[in-house]
């Protein structure tokens, strides 16, 4: 363990082996940092923290503070960063706002410089969070998603896996899985070609997802039909099971089609 001698690190604080803390850190009492993770430049971690193995924290990163909701009372909230996790310059990161609420972070993410990922958050594994992205409360972002920078994501939102948004996007509503969406509102382009192929899928399922995106997004039904039509007339896959449920599910209605 490397620590800085102006570092200031709490007694308290859990460091594995292989933890390094830069120059003027700050590590809170009720923190747990995972094995060699890397902890730059006056950098805050505080609250009830959890920060999994192989992290790099970089300058000026505020990890764990308090909430920025006007509900919050001071209740005891938790944020739990997994492993591997890039966080870049100046991100913040908050926790739950209700007794024993959590902010989690998957594995494997990058959060390029300046990011918000605001309270009761859930991120996903191996997602890119481009710069100046900014999460409100609630915001669920799935696996493998790419988010680009200055996007604006509206409370409760939730982001569909392999799914990429282009950057000043304002998204009020929730984003496909397997899309490609931009715009003021965010709108739906289409599939997100490269993403399903370096995963893998299988251009039959890509096939089956294009019908399907067609019925949903450019058919002129209501979504609530359009979705009905794709379970009945389309081949049952994982992908397209997931994209019906997906629709199912949301809360806040799906992102529509660019061509409306």
């Amino acid at each position: 363990m490397q620590v800085h001698p102006s570092a200031i690190v709490s007694p308290k604080a859990k460091l594995a082996s292989g933890v390094s803390v830069g120059p003027f850190s700050i590590i809170g009492d009720n923190v747990a940092i995972g094995a060699d993770t890397k902890i730059g430049a006056h950098c805050v971690v505080e609250g009830n923290t959890t920060v999994g193995g192989g992290c790099e924290i970089f300058t000026g990163a505020v990890i764990g503070s308090r909430p920025q909701d006007l509900k919050f009372k001071g209740e005891k909230v938790f944020l739990e960063i997994g492993n591997n996790n890039i966080i870049r310059e100046y991100c913040t990161l908050n926790p739950g706002t209700k007794e024993g609420a959590k902010t989690i972070i998957g594995d494997n993410n990058l959060l390029m410089a300046y990011s918000h990922i605001a309270h009761d958050c859930r991120v996903g594994n191996g997602c890119v969070l481009a710069n100046n992205c900014t999460l409100a409360g609630h915001v669920t972002i799935e696996d493998m998603v790419v988010i680009g920078g200055i996007v604006a994501i509206h409370q409760f939102v939730r982001i569909g896996m392999l799914s990429i948004t282009g950057g000043c996007s304002k998204v009020v509503q929730d984003i496909p899985p397997f899309s490609t969406c931009d715009g003021h509102p965010a709108r739906v382009y289409g599939l997100n070609l490269i993403g399903l192929r370096r995963k893998g899928i299988s251009n039959a399922s890509i096939k089956q997802l294009d019908q399907a995106f067609k019925m949903i997004f450019n058919s002129g039904l209501s979504v609530k039909h359009a979705v009905e039509k794709a379970e009945k007339e389309l081949e049952k896959s994982q992908e397209i099971t997931y994209l019906v449920n997906f629709a199912k599910n949301s809360e806040r209605g799906l992102t529509r089609s660019c061509k409306k």
